[in-house]
């Protein structure tokens, strides 16, 4: 008489927790991480500090908003966090490690819904502390001049988070970038070609449709998020995370698409 076993069970199964480890893993593991995310804050935190001690009341930036002053380093920041997005993606197709990825989870999109995950809560963590302690330390430069501020004026706190979701955002759209053309250089041109410079371009042509469009342009609608006052020629920070978010998740479902239709 043949006895009859049940089936073993296999030795792990995927599940979102275990591919959001992988992905954090790899994130953390990665020296380019903590290059790129020492980098930023550096810059936001430096820049911060330089515009805080070198201030005079009543100069040419007098007019300018105090949390705009204080975390003036974010452009140079979001820099380096975009190439950050790219690699997380991008740099898996240029060392070829995105085919392990990819037998490990063959439905492949949960690896590039975890990626935007890992990085979106790394990202944001670390950019609003960042912005946080720039501003308390910008302060104590700017306390006795006309650009004295403190987290319980109107706007401020909303601009500090909305200066780190900003940049968190506009990571995501870097990263769905990478996703996209597979290329760490090609991903990078593009987002410094499409999403910084071609704006500015666009700006130079004397229509009034295309100066009210530019205004839902990555960069301009993250300048308005890190703003506590309306800011001239831009749109309301409602608006803005609109625009923003529709950015990032157009560019990342144009790279799900082509994650499930091409081949590695």
């Amino acid at each position: 008489m043949t006895t009859t076993h049940p089936a073993a069970s296999p030795p792990y199964r995927i599940t979102p927790p275990r591919i959001l480890h992988a992905e954090w893993h790899k994130l953390r593991s990665l020296r380019s991480t903590w290059i790129t995310v020492v980098s930023a804050v550096v810059m936001v935190l430096g820049v911060g500090l330089t515009m805080g001690a070198t201030y005079t009341s009543g100069g040419g930036d007098s007019d300018i908003d105090t949390v705009v002053l204080s975390l003036y380093g974010s452009m140079l920041a979001q820099i380096f966090l975009a190439v950050l997005g790219i690699l997380m993606t991008a740099g898996e197709y240029a060392t070829g490690t995105i085919r392990s990825s990819l037998t490990a989870v063959p439905a492949r999109l949960p690896v590039l819904w975890a990626k935007a995950v890992v990085f979106a809560a790394t990202v944001f963590t670390v950019m609003l502390t960042t912005s946080v302690v720039t501003f308390a330390a910008a302060q104590a430069f700017l306390h006795d001049t006309d650009q004295t501020a403190s987290f319980t004026d109107p706007g401020v706190l909303r601009a500090l988070v909305g200066n780190a979701g900003a940049l968190t955002l506009m990571g995501l759209l870097a990263l769905g970038l990478g996703a996209l053309l597979r290329s760490v250089p090609g991903a990078i041109g593009a987002f410094i070609g499409g999403v910084m410079i071609l704006p500015e371009i666009l700006g130079m042509l004397p229509y009034d449709v295309v100066e009210r469009a530019i205004m839902y342009f990555p960069t301009q609608a993250a300048g308005a998020l890190g703003s506590a006052t309306p800011i001239p020629g831009t749109i309301s920070p409602g608006p803005a995370l609109l625009a923003l978010t529709l950015w990032a998740g157009v560019t990342l479902a144009a790279a799900a698409l082509t994650l499930k239709r091409r081949d590695v």
